[in-house]
């Protein structure tokens, strides 16, 4: 994994000594207690411990995690105090709720405090092996309620698991892959997450909103949100999904990203299906498709990637095309002409044209480049081996534009009065659309440019 932590003044040592059972015996007595011998050279052996962890109150977290390595003496004392009721009142910030006590830009102080904590505890740890780590840290923090995936009555206006993520992010930083496992593991024993996931994906959509909140919340501030490199996020998505049947990962990837309320933070399944929505409601859908997509998730192919696609696209039914061509076009352009090709690949030409038109109603809306549809509908034609099936899916590209626009004017004519307004102007947008994009071919079939013309 990647490290994001300044870390360099800590010295790791290599696995076999760490794993060592003997090694293990030792760090573990590093957690016995205050009969520790200390250090001839340990200036602070002529204070009383009670003195020494006064002297700590004076100190900030991040002074604290420095002094924890001038001598393994002064580590086991850090790691005692630690464990002190008065060391957890020190510590173990609470002030999850209060965004004014927290801090002035809502809540960046105790984040800042759990990153410190977190350096301190990964330096004052590092002896001991990966499982032993984990068993400290959590019996540090078990105590912390708002650390649990539902362990909040009011997990929308806590910074509890996004303190629980940082501190995280900052302890295993520069762990390889398979500690990172370990920690997966941990983390899931300790919530039940797969408990909880087959219990959602399983259900009725909806029908346990509380549960779907509290595993986005848990998945996002804790195991997702933190890290700055592309590999660390697709690392720890990969772990959420992996585990699952496409059908399960799909519905848990809109469980996570997809659109919710602005009011309760419950997922609105009906979005996609209701009518056309807007970038903010597929942007994290969109961004969350990229990074499984990326060179750098090694677990996923494109064909996987693509399946996954076509899967979100029936949850929790099937899609209006025009939101499905709006991910699509966020999803960015490789991602775009893979699903396109594997349409054109499969037969399905018709679904296909359907989807050109929609692509050229997104671009309108949003006041894209019609050039880009046209660039990437000429590519999907070198994906068909026959001149007759190239010219069959023009056509039916042609026929489509027909029909989409005849199925908006009969639902003008038929339609309710108080979606009558909405109706006419995504008839405006697609006529409008149609208009640019057969000039957009009109230009390159002539070899002209719009600016000679």
């Amino acid at each position: 994994m990647t490290s994001t932590a300044q870390t360099s003044c800590t010295s790791i040592p290599n696995r076999k000594y760490r794993r060592s059972n003997r090694h293990s015996r030792q760090c573990w007595n590093i957690l016995g207690t205050d009969s520790q011998s200390r250090s001839t050279l340990d200036y602070f052996q002529m204070l009383p411990l009670e003195i020494f962890q006064m002297v700590l109150n004076y100190l900030s977290v991040k002074d604290i995690s420095v002094l924890s390595m001038v001598s393994k003496t002064i580590s086991n004392d850090l790691i005692n105090y630690i464990s002190t009721s008065s060391g957890n009142r020190r510590l173990l910030l609470q002030d999850f709720h209060n965004l004014e006590l927290s801090g002035k830009r809502e809540g960046s102080y105790i984040l800042e405090h759990y990153k410190s904590l977190g350096l301190l505890l990964k330096r004052c740890t590092f002896l001991l092996p990966t499982k032993d780590r984990l068993k400290y840290v959590h019996k540090i923090l078990s105590e912390v309620s708002c650390f649990k995936l539902n362990g909040c009555p009011s997990p929308l206006n806590c910074l509890g698991l996004q303190c629980y993520g940082v501190f995280l992010q900052i302890l295993t930083a520069g762990w390889d892959e398979l500690e990172c496992h370990r920690v997966f593991n941990f983390l899931c024993e300790l919530s039940s997450l797969p408990r909880k996931v087959q219990t959602v994906v399983s259900s009725k959509p909806g029908s346990a909103r509380n549960l779907e909140l509290q595993i986005r919340l848990y998945c996002r501030s804790v195991l997702l949100n933190h890290w700055i490199h592309q590999s660390d996020s697709a690392f720890w998505l990969s772990r959420i999904l992996k585990p699952w049947p496409i059908v399960n990962q799909a519905r848990l990837l809109y469980i996570i990203f997809g659109p919710v309320s602005s009011l309760d933070g419950h997922v609105i399944w009906q979005k996609m299906i209701e009518g056309p929505t807007d970038d903010t409601s597929l942007k994290g859908l969109a961004d969350a498709i990229k990074l499984l997509y990326d060179t750098e998730a090694r677990e996923w192919t494109a064909d996987d990637v693509i399946s996954l696609v076509d899967e979100l696209s029936v949850v929790p039914r099937e899609w209006l095309m025009e939101n499905n061509a709006r991910l699509l076009v966020l999803s960015g352009n490789n991602i775009c002409f893979t699903f396109m090709a594997s349409r054109a690949v499969n037969g399905r030409a018709l679904d296909l044209a359907r989807l050109v038109v929609f692509l050229a109603l997104v671009c309108e809306k949003d006041l894209y480049s019609m050039d880009w549809v046209v660039k990437m509908m000429q590519n999907v034609c070198k994906v068909f081996s026959t001149p007759g099936e190239r010219k069959n899916f023009l056509q039916s590209v042609e026929s489509a534009f027909a029909y989409v626009i005849m199925d908006m004017v009969q639902a003008v004519l038929w339609g309710d009065h108080g979606e009558e307004d909405s109706i006419i102007l995504n008839l405006f947008h697609l006529i409008n659309a149609q208009a640019n994009f057969h000039r957009e071919i009109l230009f390159l079939t002539m070899g002209r440019t719009s600016n000679t013309l």
